[in-house]
């Protein structure tokens, strides 16, 4: 049976700059780093997701400094990117026949924002029946006020979205817990 997919969402210099918003986890990408490095180690599938904006302007627009991969989280050239413009990285993308090809049947995702693209993408995963995976201190999300105007920070935002998840379309782990999916590394 192949090994899960690590599936990294939207982890994206932009996702660093302040103009993004004050966001919660600030390990998050250190410890993406960490499982990028087993997943590698494991020979094990790894899916870049990198978000390219419609928007003129945006942090994400092609050919801005915000559209790149963070350094450390950089693809090899072995590694599959998938490019996307709306938050779920299965629509418009052929995500889902590369990892059927394959055979995968089994993701593991991680990156930001946990209620938008890691949201989209997973509820996407749950629902064409994949077991998914959702890393609690893999992911992060941003503040931001809820529909009756009320402020959330994001640790609010980013457990909700969590909550959302938890059970109907994925089992919510850790890292450490998500290292334990893959074969031991000799």
């Amino acid at each position: 049976m192949p090994l899960p997919a690590l599936i990294i969402i939207d982890m994206q210099r932009g996702m660093l700059e302040a103009a993004a918003g004050q966001r919660n986890n600030p390990d998050a990408p250190a410890r993406v780093a960490e499982l990028l490095q087993a997943w590698r180690e494991a020979q094990a599938p790894i899916v870049h997701v990198r978000h390219i904006s419609r928007a003129t302007g945006s942090l994400f627009a092609p050919g801005q400094f915000g559209v790149e991969f963070q350094p450390a989280l950089h693809p090899q050239q072995d590694e599959h990117v998938v490019e996307k413009n709306v938050p779920d990285a299965f629509i418009n993308s052929g995500l889902e026949r590369w990892l059927r090809v394959r055979g995968i049947e089994s993701l593991v995702i991680v990156g930001v924002s946990t209620n938008n693209s890691v949201e989209g993408t997973a509820r996407s995963a749950g629902n064409l029946g994949f077991v998914t995976h959702v890393l609690a201190d893999g992911c992060f999300a941003f503040a931001k006020s809820d529909y009756n105007g009320v402020p959330r920070s994001a640790e609010e935002v980013h457990a909700m979205a969590l909550a959302n998840l938890q059970g109907e379309y994925a089992a919510i782990i850790n890292c450490q817990e998500a290292v334990t999916l893959l074969p031991a590394v000799r």
